[in-house]
This record gives structure tokens, sequence and C-alpha cells, in this order.
């Protein structure tokens, strides 16, 4: 019996008409768009539903990615949007809009999103504000419509959290040409990237700096990473440098120290906080389908206590989180928002992710633990976002030094 046969008498992903907002927005967050924005949503919501979610089971089993996205993508048009003239060549959206967009693409597939987060953030906006004009005008209108591209290299094997003051990875100018040697792990698209931005500490002056890396230079070797229970369309690679040769052309010219590699971080820990809440929504829509269409004991689950007690948690933790990143966005859009605002986002909402996912699943019981029923790639996925761009115990470092002033950073 096929999956889709076992599924016929469950409707597990019935999805909201695009132009209805979603049953996981309780107190209607999506009205807050202006109507120009809102429509992008709808866009992002009808592309995601007809074109992505179709693909991610049988690639996330397979742990491979759907080279076919890429193409699909550049029709869309909804890559960098956040970016001003480089989103079909308009204004930048608002943040707002920019967190709903990784929420919608997470509320599908959690790797797709990830994949798209390391693209359109990560690298685009290392080179958007790392880079000066020229190096501006080189790289990103070809990643602005995915004809290129991007990956990011910072985390290392033998180093995490406390890579900005001990990043093994070394760059040596010698003439006007950077030797870089060194090893990264976990670097998303590293496998097919054309540019990867490769962040090495300088032995001369020991501050980090940031590379831009070309698919196929000499000594620079990505392997991919297997074996993944999570994100596993991703393709995590474990690169390796050996004395590679990058021109002094190819070095962001505004990143001078971490300090500066710290403003991207910032900005991009707060993208995987909405990705958190994409994964919750999805979690929560799924198992409210489920309850409502599987039947024990003669009547739909739906009508157990225990099992709405579990819904109601989770529709709690998913609109306490979305009013957190929408005053997030404001802050954002106001121009002061801080590191630790971004730091209380991601380690909040992941955390109440872990909730909703692990409810979703308790609701659906054995079900839950196959592909054939969704709930399962969400669990396992959200054990990735709640660790990458930071752990929820470093957040809590970042906040704590905040509010009390004391730096508790062994």
């Amino acid at each position: 019996m096929s999956a889709t046969e076992r599924r016929t008498d469950l409707t597990t992903t019935p999805p909201a008409p695009p132009d209805e907002l979603l049953g996981a927005d309780f107190y209607r967050y999506e009205t807050l768009l202006p109507d120009d924005e809102r429509k992008i949503l709808l866009k992002a919501r009808a592309f995601l539903h007809d074109e992505v979610k179709p693909l991610v089971n049988g690639y996330w089993d397979k742990g491979e990615f759907p080279v076919e996205l890429i193409e699909k993508f550049r029709g869309s048009g909804l890559n960098a949007l956040s970016y001003e003239g480089y989103g079909e060549h308009l204004p930048a959206v608002s943040h707002l809009l920019g967190g709903m967009l990784a929420m919608e693409m997470s509320r599908v597939d959690a790797s797709v999103a990830t994949f798209f987060g390391v693209h359109n953030g990560l690298s685009f906006y290392s080179i958007h504000t790392g880079g000066d004009q020229e190096q501006r005008d080189r790289w990103l209108p070809a990643m602005a419509s995915m004809e290129k591209i991007g990956a990011f290299a910072m985390t290392e094997p033998l180093g995490g959290s406390d890579v900005s003051g001990g990043m093994r990875t070394t760059a040596e100018l010698k003439g006007d040409t950077w030797v870089l040697n060194g090893a990264k792990r976990w670097i998303g698209n590293a496998t097919f990237a054309d540019h990867v931005v490769v962040w090495a500490r300088d032995v001369h002056d020991n501050q980090v700096k940031g590379f831009v890396v070309e698919k196929g230079t000499p000594g620079f070797v990505p392997v991919k990473i297997e074996g993944k229970i999570a994100l596993r369309i991703v393709q995590n690679a474990e690169i390796t440098l050996t004395d590679v040769h990058v021109p002094e052309a190819n070095r962001l010219q505004n990143i001078n120290s971490f300090r500066d590699v710290a403003e991207i971080l910032r900005f991009t820990r707060s993208g995987v906080a909405w990705q958190a809440l994409g994964v919750m929504i999805g979690a929560y829509e799924l198992a409210l389908a489920y309850a409502k269409e599987r039947r024990q004991f003669g009547r739909p689950i739906a009508g157990f206590q225990m099992v709405q007690d579990l819904l109601v948690k989770s529709l709690g933790d998913i609109t306490a989180s979305w009013g957190m990143l929408v005053q997030l966005a404001r802050l954002q859009d106001q121009g002061v928002f801080r590191d630790d605002h971004s730091a209380l986002a991601k380690g909040f909402t992941t955390s109440r992710m872990r909730e909703v996912v692990a409810a979703g699943r308790e609701i659906f019981g054995g079900n839950g633990i196959v592909l054939d029923y969704d709930i399962a790639r969400f669990f396992a996925d959200a054990e990735a976002l709640y660790s990458y761009e930071g752990t929820r115990q470093m957040q809590t470092l970042i906040v704590g030094k905040s509010i009390t002033g004391q730096s508790a950073f062994v």
C-alpha cells in the first residue's frame, strides 16, 4: 500500500486557500501587513504550496537537494526582496514581511527555508554589508537572480559558539593574495554553491576577516556530511582549505573584525526565529487536521480533553512567539534593533518550537514517526533550528549580560 493510499482517510495537510488567514494566526498578525506586502506573502504561500510542498518528503527521505527548485525560485520573484534595488529591482520590503516570508517557507519545509536563508540571508547579506560597492556590483546581481548560489562558512569542526575568539582557520596575506588554511563544518549549500563566504583569522593582526571563495578554487574541498536526522535536504558540507589562494579583491572590504561579523549574525539570527515560528505553525496545522479526522472510541480525537490541551498550548506558543517577532520587526524597521533582541527571540521561539512539534507528534501517535504524515519531518528538523546560529544557552548568556551588566561567558 502506498503512502497516498494510507492517507486517504486522514486529510492531514489541508492548506488554507492562499487568500485566507492561516488558522494558526489567532490574533490576525498577518493583517498588520499593508496590502501590497500581503499580496507578496500570498504569492509566496501559493508558490510554496504548489511548487515546493510536493517535492520535500521524497528528497528529505533520500537526503538530496531538489535542484529543480532553484529554477522555480528564479521565476518566483521571492529572492532578495529585503535588499534595496535587488528584489525585482524594487525598494526593500519591511522586516515584518521578510520575517513572514521566512515563516511561510518553514511552514512548508525547514530544509528549503534553510537553503534559502543561507543563500538570501547569510551569504547575500555578508556581501551586501561587508563588501564595497564594486564587490556588490560584481556578485549580487547574479545572486539576486539565483543564477549563482551562495554559502556561508564560519562554524569549524572544533569550534561552534566560541568561534569569535577561537577561530582556527587562518588567512595570510602574501603580496596581493591571501592564503587560507583550515576547516569548516556544517556549511549549508557548500557542495554546490558558486560563492562561499569563508571567515578566517588574519595571522598578522589576529582579526577575523571575510573572503569570497569561488567554486572550483584549488585547495577548497567540500565533502557532504552524511547520516543526518534533521534538515536532510540541506547539503551540509565539511570543507577543508589547503593553501587556498584568494585575491585581495575577494576580501570583503568592510569587514575588519568579528564585531563586524556580529552585525551579520544579528540580522540572520532573527530570521531563524521566524523559521522556528513557521515550523510551529506547520506542525500545529498538521496535528489539528489529523485530530479532526482520526477517530478513536467512535469519535474524532479532537473531542478529547487531553488532545485539546496539547493543541491549545501549541496555539499559545505560536501566538506568543508571533507577537514577539512582530515587535522585533518593528524595532528593526526603526533602526533600534540590538543583539540581545535577536538573541531573546531566537532562544525563546526555538524552545517553544520544540514543545509544539513534540505535542504534534504525540497527537499522531505511532503515525507520527513515519514520513507519510509529514509531522515526523517537522519533529526532526526542529532539532537543527534549535541548535544552529547559537544554542539557547548562548542566547541566554547574551541576554543575561544585557540585563545584568555582568558577563557569564567563560
